[in-house]
């Protein structure tokens, strides 16, 4: 079966404004608007669950980016032919040719290149593909990848040398939490002492802050209730990550 490269489709009107999506805003502005004589290569990492891809789904529609989502499996042949199902492009035969098309149409379009998950490709030398692409193009460029992603790049010296900042992802804030509620949690109303708590079991991580406040929107509906507190919730489980522990 051959793998299909993501689609983004994500409305701007149905994100979350999280301090990480106005961030990953910002590294790719910044690549777009630099001086002709810096490099146009920006990177946008932090660990799981961060909303990371959710920020890079914004940032491409926002500024019509072409985007791609790396998958372990991939090789540099499949990032090339991703990129060019991206673009709409009947691919060539050699890795040179697809190579050489993804920067004529990154020329001849005048938009950024978006490749999510980049870590997963870091060890397959794909990163010397996207040098010459960024060579070829001069084009703007967002990586978005793990923690470890900027040390894992460290190791290939002419790519790291053409990156024009390093933007790290943020953990959320109440403020954050708040706006996750508003949005996903529209028909319940929970207050800020019981999103407190929330975010500390949670530990700043937007996926299971969204866990979470749905577990609390599903109890309180049980309850026939439109609003939860941290009193009214009480001992009720929240959702840290761990599994729970077996009872003998």
């Amino acid at each position: 079966m051959t793998q299909q490269p993501t689609i983004v489709n994500v409305n701007s009107m149905t994100t979350a404004p999280l301090q990480n999506v106005a961030l990953c805003n910002m590294a790719m502005e910044r690549a777009l608007n630099r001086p002709a004589h810096l490099p146009g290569m920006v990177a946008f990492y932090g660990p799981s669950g961060w909303g990371k891809s959710t920020a890079a789904a914004y940032v491409a529609n926002k500024h019509r980016a072409y985007y791609v989502e790396c998958k372990s499996t991939w090789t540099k042949k499949f990032l090339l032919l991703s990129v060019l199902t991206e673009m709409g492009i009947a691919p060539a035969k050699t890795i040179p040719e697809m190579t050489a098309q993804i920067s004529e149409q990154l020329v001849l379009s005048q938009r950024p290149l978006i490749i999510d998950e980049m870590d997963h490709i870091v060890t397959k030398k794909a990163v010397e593909v996207i040098r010459d692409i960024y060579e070829g193009s001069n084009a703007a460029i967002l990586l978005i990848g793990e923690e470890n992603m900027p040390a894992k790049l460290r190791e290939w010296e002419r790519f790291h040398n053409r990156m024009l900042s390093w933007t790290p992802a943020q953990p959320c804030d109440l403020d954050d939490t708040r706006a996750l509620a508003e949005m996903y949690c529209r028909d319940v109303s929970i207050a800020d002492d019981l999103l407190s708590r929330v975010l500390e079991v949670s530990r700043g991580a937007a996926r299971r802050i969204c866990v979470n406040i749905e577990h609390i929107r599903q109890e309180t509906l049980v309850l026939g209730d439109s609003h939860m507190d941290a009193t009214t919730w009480g001992q009720r489980t929240l959702y840290s990550g761990e599994a729970p522990k077996r009872r003998v």
